[in-house]
């Protein structure tokens, strides 16, 4: 099967073709897509189709995003605190209250306006994503890696489906755990009950969360969060899932919380392979101000 448009694979995997596309399109969510299904952006074998079409190894799937309106994609010169840079890749520590890409609810100020006024990016995510490999969310900080260039970015973007990087991230959560360490395997998905929350679902998308505790307090933990997979809010949901949602969560974690600036998350550890010497890089910056202020208070009062 042959991906072309926005991404290029060969492949042999068969099933429903939102599903299908929705593994290597990554960049949108399974339901973007079957939405762009039936609008027939997303063609197989130049032809439009149902979302439960089943995909077959000699199709060849093209997906031509529609643009994305009343956006006017301007470079600003917003700081950006850079800790790696080069021909090819660019890492940066991004703020809380940051957006990465621009949308409608989010036209301009975000990582992607910042970014553009620094350097060239990657083109293969469209138009209002260039550069983007991954994304975090508004709220949580730490580190992304960024395609200056094409060929970059289908490197990056392999180590992602080969699960073969490392993403690893700082969490401040409820309740205190009993386990030391554990994986939290569960599919996600869009929610049944609120179509703005992700949610564990049966015939959601694979994700596996690895946790390991790094300090208990009276009432919360601090854990590290190791990502396999790379869903929407999968760490947020996940530790939800298991009774501990994080601290200060707005969307899935209780009303009584410490206050900050959104979820105490941060993704504090990051690994990839350089795309043209092979090189492993890794890379760590510690957390921000506002967390390490709570851990601070945690200490004295626990």
């Amino acid at each position: 099967m042959n991906f072309v448009g926005e991404k290029s694979r060969v492949t042999f995997q068969k099933g429903r073709v939102d599903k299908i596309a929705a593994e290597f399109f990554t960049a949108h969510s399974r339901s973007q897509l079957k939405q762009w299904i039936l609008e027939g952006h997303l063609l197989v074998n130049g032809k439009v189709v149902k979302p439960n079409y089943q995909v077959q190894p000699a199709d060849e799937l093209e997906l031509t995003p529609p643009p994305i309106k009343s956006i006017n994609l301007q470079p600003e010169e917003i700081p950006l605190d850079i800790v790696y840079e080069d021909q090819d890749v660019l890492v940066v520590n991004k703020p809380q209250g940051m957006v990465v890409h621009p949308s409608p609810g989010h036209p301009d100020h975000t990582l992607v306006n910042a970014l553009l006024a620094h350097s060239p990016l990657s083109t293969i995510n469209g138009k209002f994503r260039p550069g983007i490999v991954h994304r975090i969310d508004k709220d949580t900080s730490g580190l992304l890696m960024v395609a200056k260039n094409d060929f970059a970015h289908h490197s990056l973007a392999q180590q992602l489906r080969e699960k073969s990087n490392i993403r690893e991230y700082i969490a401040l959560v409820h309740g205190v755990l009993k386990e030391e360490k554990g994986t939290i395997d569960a599919p996600l998905g869009r929610s049944l009950k609120d179509r703005k929350k992700q949610a564990v679902v049966k015939d959601g998308r694979a994700a596996r969360t690895h946790f390991e505790v790094l300090k208990r307090y009276k009432n919360y933990t601090l854990v590290k969060c190791i990502l396999e997979t790379g869903r929407t809010h999968q760490i947020r949901v996940h530790m939800k899932y298991i009774g501990h949602p994080l601290v200060g969560d707005p969307l899935y974690g209780p009303t009584k919380t410490i206050k900050g600036n959104g979820q105490f998350l941060h993704a504090g550890k990051l690994g990839f392979k350089h795309p043209r010497t092979g090189k492993e890089l890794i890379f760590e910056v510690p957390l921000p101000a506002i967390f390490k202020k709570t851990l601070k208070f945690l200490d004295r009062n626990d």
